[in-house]
């Protein structure tokens, strides 16, 4: 099926987040929509399939004009979506899941066809080898088969156009291998392929055709033969460097030591077990795994956060463990949140005020109960233009600036005072290219100048970019720990389950297809922006 767009045009209040959307996807091709974060691709499919309604232009199939007032409109006229957050129900079945919506019924007592949902799931699944039990919780499917699960969804109701929204998000390479062998036998049988990503590496591994969008715009197109350096380019409009900029580490003594770190949730389920690891002055332990394998616990638990955690947490031979958040962040913690909104700033406050959060109490800033409000504003001042957050004023309210410019304040916090150990949860999710590259370049000399560093990161491109060692979990243990420059493969495998040495073997037999096109890329940092 063809699909075309014309002039399509979506405005959010003032702001204008797709601006006359030309696109033309044929039928059988992997077409790939290519920009950074916040550029207006994920809008552009929620028009698509239905979710929004357009302000202008209009969408054809087959060159016939179509009109969507819902989801279930896109779907019976052949659109297929899988969501960048997956639209299943846990504690269902893979049949049940796939049917939601549109169950089938038996004869004339309405009863639901569950024998048809799984004939209609092993159907697709035999012939695609996507390998699916029909009658498996979705709650015990690893993340590589929900997706699948997700795509069977798309195809029982017969997509002719499947759209995959940032679909290897939360994939290992391995995963992310098996979802492009599925992407090349759907194109084969003739499915149109909408491919949402700002991985540059997975564009020029899978894609017939990119389309470039930037701030809502269509800005250009490229083949997958281009270079990373020149998808960026197009992605951000200017020059980029790709690559991270850093000397070998000089490790020094061991400042932080972490012994059986232990913690059960309410539920008595482990969420982190017998966790050990050690940080030297000087170096950047980059902690790697697929988001919930107990990353976000562990750094909660070294803030503070976790009071039923169990084990040792030792900074510069000062237990750490079981004291206030007040008393980590006095012994020289900075902690920058993966949710920088929610947790690293507050939105109503100022950015003067939002740059003193964890020492507003302490001179300079105070003298006795009196906030020095004129030494508060300087320092804010200072901090704007050392990390160029871009504002119009200091008074700023925090929820009025971009993920960029909150990310930047938070790390300006954080940094602009003396640290023995800093840690950084997901520090550039969400962001451009630009504070991208500003933000890894403030975490190596933060490196340099002597304090323990830990980044928490699902994107193993960043994990590679900074790493000096690369611990990665799984199932809230720590697997193993690899030196920098291990490749993606055994990063992939490790992230699976496998330990180090079974990871180096197995990554010898089968090199992912990504792991291939890691070979040949221009791209120190491996393309992801």
């Amino acid at each position: 099926m063809k699909l075309e767009l014309r002039g399509i045009t979506k405005r959010f209040g003032n702001f204008t987040a797709n601006d006359s959307i030309d696109l033309v996807v044929e039928p059988g091709q992997v077409h790939a929509l290519l920009g950074e974060n916040g550029a207006g691709k994920s809008t552009l499919m929620n028009v698509i399939y239905g979710l929004y309604d357009p302000d202008g232009g209009e969408m054809l199939l087959d060159d016939s004009p179509v009109t969507f007032t819902g989801p279930g409109e896109a779907m019976a006229a052949g659109i297929g979506m899988v969501h960048q957050h997956f639209m299943l129900v846990p504690v269902f079945t893979v049949a049940e899941n796939v049917i939601l919506g549109f169950e089938p019924t038996s004869g004339k007592t309405g009863i639901i066809d569950l024998k048809e949902a799984r004939t209609r799931v092993k159907e697709i699944s035999d012939r695609f080898g996507f390998n699916i039990d029909p009658d498996a919780l979705v709650e015990d499917l690893p993340v590589g088969a929900q997706q699948r699960v997700e795509i069977i969804k798309a195809l029982s109701r017969d997509a002719k156009v499947l759209i995959l929204d940032e679909p290897t998000a939360v994939l290992t390479p391995q995963e992310t291998d098996e979802l492009i062998g599925i992407m090349r036998q759907l194109k084969d049988a003739g499915t149109s392929i909408v491919f949402i990503t700002h991985k540059l590496r997975e564009v020029k591994a899978i894609a017939d055709k990119i389309t470039v969008i930037r701030r809502g715009k269509i800005v250009g197109s490229a083949d997958p033969t281009a270079s990373e350096t020149e998808l960026a380019s197009a992605m951000v409009g200017r020059s980029v460097s790709l690559g991270v900029e850093k000397t070998d580490a000089v490790p020094a003594e061991v400042r932080l030591e972490v012994r059986d770190l232990t913690l059960l949730s309410d539920q008595a389920v482990p969420l982190l077990e017998g966790v050990s690891f050690d940080v030297a002055s000087g170096e950047i332990l980059a902690i790697a795994g697929v988001q919930g394998n107990g990353q976000t616990e562990l750094t909660e638990t070294i803030l503070g956060t976790q009071p039923k955690a169990h084990g040792s947490i030792m900074l510069n031979g000062t237990q750490l463990l079981g004291k206030s958040i007040r008393h980590v962040l006095d012994e020289g913690v900075g902690f920058v949140p993966e949710d920088r909104s929610k947790d690293g700033l507050i939105s109503a406050f100022s950015i003067e005020e939002n740059m003193i959060l964890d020492v507003h109490d302490k001179p300079p800033y105070a003298k006795g109960m009196t906030l020095d409000l004129k030494y508060i504003e300087e320092n804010a001042q200072k901090y704007i233009e050392q990390f160029d957050v871009r504002t119009q004023s200091s008074k700023s309210l925090g929820s009025q600036l971009s993920g960029g410019n909150q990310q930047k304040v938070v790390l300006a916090r954080e940094l602009s005072r003396p640290l023995q150990l800093f840690i950084a949860s997901q520090p550039t999710r969400g962001l451009d290219v630009g504070s991208i590259e500003f933000i890894h370049k403030r975490i190596v000399q933060e490196r340099d100048h002597g304090t323990a560093v830990i980044i928490v990161s699902t994107e193993l491109d960043e994990v590679l970019a900074l790493a000096d060692r690369i611990a990665v979990m799984y199932e809230g243990k720590i697997i193993g720990i690899a030196p920098a420059g291990t490749s993606r493969d055994v990063l992939g495998l490790m992230m699976a389950g496998l330990s180090y040495d079974d990871a180096v073997a197995e990554a010898e037999k089968h090199t992912t297809v990504l792991g291939a096109v890691d070979g040949e890329s221009d791209n120190p940092i491996g393309g992801a922006l």
